[in-house]
């Protein structure tokens, strides 16, 4: 049997790396988290990926408590609700976000594999990868680590969901990874966050308008993304958007 090709060096750095910073401050609080990764250990190259969706004030909130100049980026897919984009600006005003970096998708792309627009209706996936995956790896692609606002109770497919984790040559960190909803209410509550106003008509998970719906009673707070499919995940969360890093285009 033919031995497995190793990972580039970085590759494996990024793998020892994420699971010692993992070991060491996995049980921390999301802000001591967020303050270790920021001032010790990526400082100058580390920025946050924000979806400004549902529950996405306590991350900004808390980033914005230890550095308001913090990038982050925002992935303007062409197809979010009118009602993120309001919020996203109403969010940034109420932070004081100095540097919110909007990335959207390559217009050449567009142009010659979704050019009116109706991708989504016959091929998901490809619509995330043109629409998200690749405009991300652009992204991130000048930082070693990026924060998400992950957490394990979003569906199954995070209930193992590390504080840190390694993706390519670069570390992902999910500081609200083992919190529960109730300690995502309990923060907006004592913050006085805003809402998105999606929430209050069920939208738990907010993805693009075409494929998203709110979520039924008992579902996960994923399940009104791409509902009635298989897929569970964008892709920007998957190895995929590693693959994207190398991209020629890039």
């Amino acid at each position: 049997m033919l031995a497995k090709p190793r990972p580039p060096e970085a590759e494996v750095e990024a793998l020892a790396e994420a699971a010692s910073l993992d070991a060491l401050y996995g049980h921390l609080t999301p802000e001591g988290i967020i303050e270790r990764a920021v001032r010790d250990h990526f400082a100058g190259e580390i920025a946050a990926v924000s979806s400004f969706g549902a529950d996405s004030a306590v991350l900004l909130n808390m980033i914005a408590s230890i550095d308001r100049s913090l990038p982050v980026i925002f992935l303007d897919t062409g197809k979010h609700f009118e009602e993120t984009l309001s919020y996203r600006d109403a969010l940034i005003a109420d932070f004081g976000l100095k540097d919110v970096r909007v990335i959207s998708p390559d217009e050449a792309a567009l142009h010659e594999r979704d050019p009116d627009g109706k991708l989504h209706l016959s091929n998901t996936d490809a619509c995330c990868d043109i629409r998200k995956v690749e405009p991300l790896a652009r992204g991130i692609e000048p930082f070693r680590a990026w924060f998400t606002g992950r957490k394990r109770f979003q569906a199954e497919t995070r209930a193992a969901l590390p504080a840190f984790e390694s993706v390519g040559s670069r570390v992902r960190i999910n500081p609200l990874a083992r919190w529960t909803t109730a300690d995502q209410a309990d923060y907006m509550r004592k913050h006085a966050l805003r809402e998105n106003p999606l929430v209050a008509y069920g939208y738990l998970s907010i993805g693009c308008f075409p494929c998203t719906q709110p979520v039924q009673p008992g579902e996960d707070a994923r399940s009104g993304r791409w509902a009635g499919q298989a897929k569970v995940e964008c892709g920007i969360h998957l190895s995929g958007l590693d693959r994207s890093l190398t991209d020629a285009s890039l």
